[in-house]
């Protein structure tokens, strides 16, 4: 009797955690998105913020840059010099090896914060996908840390690469390149896309894949995501394309939000009054 009298408060609890439970973005902890160029003030002290402040732990992998003698990367020192912070950890290896072994990600299982550098993003997925950093970066986001990026550090956050051609980055889908890291599921991240005029690219990747989230973010903008929300900031626009979209009198296939926009990224529309 007892076992009956429960079953329907058990069911209603587990229907309310499934409705909880993001289907795009991360369940715990949140990503800072940047669509490349300047990183701005605003945007800086929010990613020092989310990952607890200057005394927390950050990673700055620089491993989309070419090269390998750069010394320490501009965006570590940025950190340390503009930001005060601390303790800032530089991780960088091309061989897929030493990426899936325990000692490489022993920072990573410390941190509160990681910044992925920009540059290209097929060398970001060739160092790390299906390596023990891959896990060690979604261990971050578990703990309620953050994961921020700009350019290819941003794109690769998505679930489908675009730009992933090693031949060039005009080519928006690449056979054996289209795989990213997955931090938001179905989802399609572009960059720079006002500033080299990329607003409409993403329309050929949401033909062929319409299940896709298409997001262009400018640079000097970034999207605060945490959970399915994803908040605008800095001075630009980001682009949203979606294929069942119906465009507008301009007839363009995206709409643009505008900073402090907030997107809900289930539904794939904007937040009334955010």
């Amino acid at each position: 009797m007892r076992i009956s009298f429960l079953l329907p408060i058990l069911f209603t609890f587990l229907a309310a955690s499934a409705l909880a439970e993001p289907k795009v973005g991360p369940a715990n902890g949140s990503l800072l998105i940047h669509g490349g160029g300047k990183l701005g003030r605003e945007t800086l002290q929010e990613f020092i913020r989310l990952a607890g402040g200057v005394d927390a732990n950050f990673v700055v992998i620089p491993t989309a840059e070419p090269g390998e003698d750069w010394g320490e990367p501009y965006v570590a020192r940025f950190f340390l010099t503009r930001a005060g912070s601390r303790h800032v950890t530089v991780l960088h290896t091309r061989d897929r090896a030493v990426a899936d072994s325990a000692a490489f990600v022993e920072p990573l299982t410390k941190a509160n914060a990681v910044w992925i550098d920009g540059g290209r993003q097929w060398r970001l997925a060739d160092a790390y996908l299906g390596t023990r950093t891959l896990t060690e970066l979604r261990g971050v986001l578990a703990r309620g840390g953050v994961i921020g990026g700009s350019s290819a550090g941003a794109t690769i956050q998505g679930s489908y690469m675009v730009r992933g051609a090693p031949e060039g980055n005009l080519i928006m889908m690449a056979k054996g390149h289209e795989e990213a890291f997955g931090f938001l599921r179905n989802t399609a991240i572009d960059q720079h896309i006002i500033t080299r005029h990329r607003e409409g690219d993403m329309q050929a990747v949401i033909a062929a894949h319409p299940d896709l989230l298409g997001l262009g973010i400018d640079e000097g903008t970034a999207l605060i995501v945490q959970g399915d929300r994803a908040r605008v900031i800095g001075p630009s626009k980001v682009a949203v394309t979606d294929h069942a979209y119906t465009p507008g009198p301009d007839g363009k296939p995206y709409f643009f939000l505008n900073p402090g926009d907030t997107l809900d990224l289930a539904t794939r529309r904007p937040v009334a009054g955010k």
